[in-house]
């Protein structure tokens, strides 16, 4: 029997606080909706707000630079045999994912199982977050595909870089998709974060009354709006 297509969804940002964790938070939210079949990985030992909030669907793997440690990863790879792992990644592990997968060979071993890569790369439309986007389009090429999520909750206006030739040629030539993340009010966000509850939870839930629950709502389904122009998904 052939193997059926997965993914390993790589959700990067590379610096803290580009918004990775309610990115992949919103979608694992997605994929349960959906009932798509997948496993979440948190990767984030040092804030694992995702394992914590989505515990029931959420493992978790590290990427080490301890050579003692640095086949846990590998846990990564070996789920995606079964199903589609969305991961979360820390900020700063660009260097040790892209060794992962370079000395492993994993892309075209990857190939090889029906396995493909699709990295998220949250961004904050800031000169650091712009490069460290680059450089992960430009090393990978079409290798594996990306994504330029702009967090329009951090960044409203994109002008500058829409207007930075570097980053236009850039989506040109590796056929970047591009989706703009919504912004989610801080009013509910930091009443989620508080109690820690999943977005299934919250937009049935009385205490955000009434417009509470509609702009979660509103938010969410922007959210799966922008993921499903794509085409990465599932």
């Amino acid at each position: 029997m052939e193997k059926h297509p997965t993914k390993i969804h790589l959700i990067d940002g590379e610096k803290g606080g580009v918004g990775k964790s309610l990115f992949a938070r919103v979608l694992i939210q997605y994929f349960m909706d959906k009932k798509y079949p997948f496993l979440a990985v948190d990767a984030d030992r040092s804030n694992p707000d995702v394992s914590r909030i989505y515990e029931s669907v959420c493992r978790e793997a590290l990427f080490s630079e301890d050579e003692k440690k640095f086949f846990e990863a590998d846990k990564i790879f070996e789920w995606a045999f079964e199903n589609s792992v969305i991961v979360n990644l820390p900020a700063q592990v660009y260097p040790l994912v892209t060794n992962w997968i370079e000395k492993n060979n994993l892309i075209e071993l990857g190939k090889q199982s029906r396995i493909s890569f699709c990295k998220w790369f949250v961004c904050t439309g800031g000169y650091d977050s712009v490069q460290l986007f680059l450089k992960s389009v430009q090393h990978f090429e079409k290798r594996i595909a990306h994504v330029l999520v702009r967090n329009c909750g951090l960044e409203d206006d994109w002008s500058s870089v829409e207007e930075m030739e570097e980053v236009q040629n850039a989506i040109k030539k590796y056929e970047v998709k591009v989706i703009d993340f919504p912004k989610f009010y801080s009013r509910e966000r930091n009443a989620i974060d508080a109690r820690g509850i999943t977005f299934e939870l919250a937009r049935n839930s009385q205490e955000f009354g009434v417009l509470g629950r509609q702009r979660i709502k509103s938010f969410i389904l922007s959210a799966y709006e922008a993921f499903e122009t794509t085409g990465m998904l599932p």
